[in-house]
């Protein structure tokens, strides 16, 4: 019988099919022209002020262990951010800076589920957060949300999924993949949930800056008596274009800080002390840098909206947040991970299947406008059309669209 933990590096082998499957393309094809928007990486470089600040620290010697969790002047500037930005009274030691908001997520989830709790994800979902509950020993409950209303929350639902073994919420908001924003309502009907059921909620928030159309982020650890049930977790990754310089953070009441740093600091030990002056630089720093790479990709996100609805058979809702679409190809009849695979051997466009993303996806891809330049995104999706059109639509689709 496999342990658990190789039940969970055999899921995730498969939960990279695309990239592997582009991979494997490239390689036997050197002159093939991969096209990615399966993965979820900025295009961006990191901004310059960010990078000097890191070449800086490097210059000085700023080369050693640091604070076990994350420098005072990295969790101080933080905590400003969270209480200016996002509403929630936190001080510098109730942040913890973690490698990447992966880190984050797992010592928040070692910290609190035990074998046989159960964990609500609402689906669509982030599978990543379902691995980690499972290596774990703990048990995924999903609850399907609202396609008809534009994968919207039903409340009801996830009332009715609560069962005694219940003993958290994970809410990804923006959500990736459906680029959708939580409303005020929906937050305070999870609250109201949460409060009844005594859960904690995780919330992950790592395209928090990633928003467009002036739609604004509200954090549900800001709402009245979510602060001492719900950990809040970010990353530079997405608003900073610092992916790979696996910064992230958490923020939360003390006791759950002081036990998750149980966790990384037996990982790990501390985050990276030179990048941690970057981030500084960029929480500190002007944000014209995030308002213009947000600007650029907002260009890509309508794009990629107007172009999919323009093909046969393809339905797309505007994002509201994020890097991704999840347009709606099931009148096309062709399993998602299937029609994902078909036009990646085709087209040599890597797009991910919704299936990845729960039973929720079964018809969707989840294509990613922000990881290519705008002109890449339009050879990508002339190279789509065209091969949508050399399909046969069924005759009942082309009677609806």
């Amino acid at each position: 019988m496999k342990s658990p933990a190789k039940r969970m590096l055999s899921q995730a082998q498969k939960n990279f099919g695309m990239y592997e499957t582009a991979a494997r393309i490239a390689a036997q094809d050197p002159s093939a022209d991969i096209i990615h928007l399966e993965v979820g990486r900025p295009s961006f470089d990191t901004p310059l002020h960010i990078k000097e600040a890191a070449k800086t620290a490097l210059d000085k010697g700023i080369v050693h262990y640091g604070e076990l969790n994350g420098t005072f002047a990295l969790r101080d500037a933080l905590a400003q951010r969270y209480r200016e930005l996002n509403r929630i009274d936190v001080s510098a030691d109730e942040i913890l800076v973690t490698n990447g908001v992966t880190q984050a997520a797992f010592s928040a989830l070692m910290t609190l589920i035990d074998e046989g709790d159960e964990v609500i994800v609402l689906d669509p979902f982030y599978p990543q957060h379902n691995s980690k509950i499972e290596l774990l020993g703990g048990k995924v409950v999903t609850v399907k949300l609202d396609q008809a209303r534009g994968f919207s929350l039903d409340a009801q639902a996830l009332d009715e999924a609560v069962s005694p073994a219940t003993k958290m919420i994970i809410l990804v908001n923006p959500s990736n993949p459906t680029g959708v924003m939580y409303s005020q309502k929906d937050l305070l009907a999870i609250r109201d949930i949460a409060i009844k059921h005594d859960l904690y909620v995780l919330s992950d928030e790592v395209y928090e800056f990633n928003i467009y159309d002036d739609n604004k982020h509200i954090s549900i650890a800001s709402l009245p008596d979510m602060r001492e049930r719900t950990i809040t977790i970010s990353a530079f990754t997405k608003g900073y274009a610092m992916d790979g310089w696996r910064i992230g953070y958490a923020a939360a009441p003390l006791h759950f800080i002081s036990e998750m740093l149980k966790v990384t600091l037996n990982e790990s030990t501390h985050p990276c002390i030179f990048a941690q002056e970057g981030a500084i630089a960029a929480v500190s720093g002007s944000q014209d840098c995030v308002k213009e790479m947000v600007a650029d990709d907002k260009l890509r996100r309508d794009l990629i909206v107007s172009r999919l609805n323009a093909m046969p058979g393809v339905t797309c809702n505007t994002p509201q947040a994020t890097i991704y679409a999840f347009p709606d190809f099931s009148a096309w009849g062709i399993e998602s991970s299937k029609l994902a695979q078909d036009i990646v051997e085709h087209t040599h466009v890597a797009v991910e299947s919704g299936c990845f993303y729960g039973n929720a996806g079964k018809g969707h891809l989840r294509i990613c406008f922000g990881s290519e330049p705008y002109e890449r995104l339009e050879e990508a999706l002339d190279r789509m059309e065209a091969y949508l059109q050399s399909l046969e639509l069924p005759l009942q689709a082309t009677a609806t669209n």
